[in-house]
This record gives C-alpha cells, sequence and structure tokens, in this order.
C-alpha cells in the first residue's frame, strides 16, 4: 500500500511531520493499526537499522528516524489499545551496575520498538537483583545487558546467575564494545549481538528456537 511505503520513507529520512501527517491519514482510512506497525514503522526502521549495520548511516540518523517512528507509535496508541495489538515481545533494558554508559543501550532499544517489541528501560547503573525484578513483573521475554567498560562487562553475570537461582527461564542478550561470543558463552547467557541492529534478529530467532 503506497501510503504505508511513503510512511516508510519517511521515517528513513526522519521526516517526523510527514510521518505524523501520513499516520493520520492511515487512521482515517481505516487501515489497521498492525498494518501501520508492520509496513510503515517496522519496515522503515528495518531498513535504517541495516544501513546503520553497514555503516551508511550513523547515529544521529538512527536517533532522527526513531524520533519520527515515536511519533507516529504515539498517535497510533489509542487505536493500538482498541485493537488489542499483541507486542513482538517484552525486553527489559539496561546498563549494568557501574556502567554508566547508554548510547548502545539506547539504540538497541530503538531497533526493538521499531520491530514491535515493547521496551522498560531502566538505564544505567542497574543492579541485577532490579534486572531480574523488573522482567518478573512484566513477563518479560528478554532481558537485555549492556556494558562498555571490562571492568563492568563481568557483572553482568550476576543476572544470569540470579535468573537460574529463581529458575526463571527469560532468555539474556548481552552486548557492548568489549563483549565477545565467547565471553557470552562463557558467562551462558542466551544471545549476543555485536550491534545493535542484529540485536532483534538475534532476539526473534531466540522466541522461534
Amino acid at each position: 500500500m503506497e501510503i504505508l511505503d511513503q510512511i516508510s520513507d519517511f521515517i528513513q529520512q526522519g521526516n517526523m511531520d510527514e510521518v505524523a501527517r501520513l499516520t493520520n491519514s492511515t487512521i482515517e482510512q481505516n487501515i489497521s493499526p498492525q498494518d501501520i506497525i508492520d509496513k510503515g514503522l517496522v519496515s522503515g526502521m528495518g531498513i535504517i537499522g541495516e544501513k546503520f549495520k553497514n555503516n551508511e548511516v550513523f547515529v544521529p540518523e538512527m536517533l532522527i528516524a526513531a524520533r519520527a517512528m515515536n511519533k507516529a507509535l504515539e498517535i497510533l496508541e489509542p487505536e493500538m489499545i482498541n485493537a488489542d495489538i499483541k507486542s513482538a515481545g517484552t525486553l527489559v533494558i539496561g546498563s549494568v551496575e557501574g556502567d554508566l554508559h547508554d548510547i548502545g543501550k539506547n539504540l538497541v532499544g530503538i531497533m526493538f520498538k521499531g520491530a514491535g517489541f515493547k521496551i522498560i528501560d531502566l538505564g544505567v547503573d542497574v543492579s541485577a537483583d532490579r534486572f531480574i525484578k523488573t522482567a518478573k513483573e512484566n513477563t518479560a521475554d528478554f532481558i537485555g545487558l549492556s556494558a562498555l567498560l571490562t571492568t563492568t562487562m563481568t557483572n553482568m553475570e550476576d543476572t544470569i546467575k540470579g535468573l537460574k537461582a529463581e529458575n526463571l527461564s527469560i532468555k539474556v542478550l548481552v552486548g557492548g564494545a568489549p563483549l565477545t561470543e565467547k565471553f557470552a558463552r562463557e558467562i551462558e547467557a542466551d544471545g549476543y549481538a555485536p550491534d545493535a541492529a542484529s540485536a532483534v534478529g538475534v532476539a526473534r530467532s531466540l522466541l522461534t528456537s
């Protein structure tokens, strides 16, 4: 549908005004909120995410696209509630205890939100107990742990051990500059993504495995 392709294009351009105008038009045309999300918002963010992964666009472009997407979601929220739209899953995300860096974490949140996930962002310097408590309270599918420092990445294991101690089957995704696939396996994380754009694919594969 042409209008949904236009929404996708304007999200990639970060044109918030046009995204808002077209989103309102789709509602007037009785296009289902699920189609608007899947074929407009998720499509646009997926393309910009792939470009980001390939270094064709950078953090500022991602943030501008996310702002446009968030505007559309804000307009769609009442329609989504009425239509009882099911999210793709719930992700509790944060930077681990001792780590105050959040750019990578924020980008991961943007990518998941753009892919139709519910995001609960706990911010930075988050304890293992808080990750686990929040995930339980919100029946989360995933906990996403971010670290930018070698001194804090070891704190990721505390959350994984805590989940095991409580016999919880919430999947743990880890990422951050100093991490490797090998480290993720050593701490028994369920998934590792080298960048924000790859993280959604990792989560989706875990949901279907």
